[in-house]
């Protein structure tokens, strides 16, 4: 049995017109052999009636710190609205669609409501429903505990419920539908020349998700990687081939180059805020761990991180900068806090001891007058921390410098 899983995200289900697409999607799917099991999200996005975000807004409005296992419950109606509607649909074009909730597809999780982490994936009831040559249409971003409590995934979870049952079932190839025709040079909204990839590797593909870029959850990215199933993240509106994700290499692409492009894509993340710690009076490595211990007990994930001798600098998204700030200095530090700031990246499995890569980034924003204000940078991504109002500039800067558009 060749098996195929299809995600359709959110636009792919919102309406009659665009479910009728994803039918022929899975129509074509087992015209060619395939026997395919259907993952979808909530219907819609923001503002649509049954998007996730909607529904988390009609619990808020009666509490807004309302429990996370409380909020679990209805965010978990979005998907399940979605997979009843796109079974219907498969049904009156004469498939026998069954609709699976996550709990149903066999995915186990922890009881951290609102971020589950999956425990297992029994695949067991999705086969025996493909070998009566039934479609399974799962809910994603949904599992369920051993207690039989209804969990979900965070943001994402659905790419991470494709991979997941892609792994457990053996699948041929996940395919991810979504409103572009594939993962991108850059974003198109700031680099107009920016480019489809044809293929990427799992390592950068994850660099590009960790760095701001959201066509792929990184999550369900390093789930395939692990048993090698191949990814492709194409558009449910065209018939373009997509991207396909996979080991370009049969070692990590960290450990061995086999194409010439140096970089594979630039991207950005917004809304942050840059903060210096001051070390004056104190033993750096005590300091140091006292001050990330402090902001991980308090849920405040950072970035950026650089350590000197004196001083700590690193980011955090700015929406917990009075939360970081009140928490430091309750432990005696003197802060500084920079607002206003982005990080933009290139991400490239072909920069590992090429010489002239950071000389490269940094020409190409200092040819441009902006302001680097932190680096970091590893064996596949280079990083740079600017002003918010630059990051267009930036993006466009790289992606020229690096030949994205090439």
């Amino acid at each position: 049995m060749r098996i195929i899983v299809q995600k359709f995200g959110g636009t792919s289900v919102a309406s009659p017109e665009v479910r009728e697409l994803v039918l022929h999607k899975v129509k074509r799917a087992r015209e060619q052999g395939f026997s395919p099991v259907v993952v979808v999200s909530a219907m819609g996005r923001k503002g649509a009636p049954y998007a996730t975000d909607t529904l988390i807004g009609i619990a808020q409005s009666a509490f807004k710190q309302i429990a996370a296992r409380e909020l679990d419950q209805i965010m978990y109606c979005g998907e399940m609205i979605s997979a009843v509607v796109m079974a219907g649909t498969l049904q009156a074009a004469g498939l026998e669609a069954v609709m699976l909730t996550g709990g149903n597809a066999g995915i186990v999780t922890d009881a951290n409501f609102n971020n589950a982490r999956i425990l297992k994936s029994d695949p067991a009831r999705i086969i025996c429903l493909l070998r009566q040559g039934k479609v399974p249409v799962v809910c994603g971003f949904q599992g369920m505990t051993n207690e039989g409590e209804f969990t979900t995934l965070g943001r994402g979870g659905s790419d991470t419920t494709a991979s997941v049952l892609g792994a457990a079932l053996n699948a041929e190839l996940v395919e991810i539908y979504t409103d572009v025709d594939g993962i991108m040079t850059a974003d198109p909204r700031i680099v107009d020349n920016a480019r489809i990839l044809d293929c990427i590797s799992y390592a950068e593909v994850c660099q590009l998700a960790h760095q701001g870029a959201k066509v792929i959850h990184p999550r369900a990215v390093e789930i395939a990687m692990q048993k090698n199933i191949p990814l492709v993240v194409k558009s449910t509106f065209s018939d373009a081939p997509g991207t396909l994700i996979t080991n370009i290499a049969k070692e990590d692409i960290s450990n061995a180059v086999v194409i010439d492009r140096v970089a594979t894509g630039v991207t950005y993340l917004t809304n942050l805020v840059q903060i210096k710690v001051q070390l004056a009076g104190t033993t750096a490595s005590d300091a140091s761990y006292k001050v990330f211990k402090t902001l991980a007990d308090s849920d405040i994930s950072v970035d950026l991180i650089n350590v000197h001798p004196g001083q700590i600098m690193f980011t955090i998204n700015a929406d917990h900068t009075d939360k970081a700030a009140e928490k430091l200095k309750q432990q005696g530090y003197q802060i500084e806090v920079l607002a206003n700031c982005a990080k933009v990246s290139v991400v490239g499995g072909g920069m590992r001891e090429v010489p002239g890569v950071m000389a490269n980034f940094i020409e190409a924003l200092s040819n441009n007058t902006i302001a680097i204000l932190q680096t970091v940078d590893s064996h596949t991504s280079i990083s740079a921390l600017v002003p918010q109002n630059d990051v267009g500039a930036a993006v466009k800067s790289l992606h020229e410098k690096f030949g994205l558009s090439n």
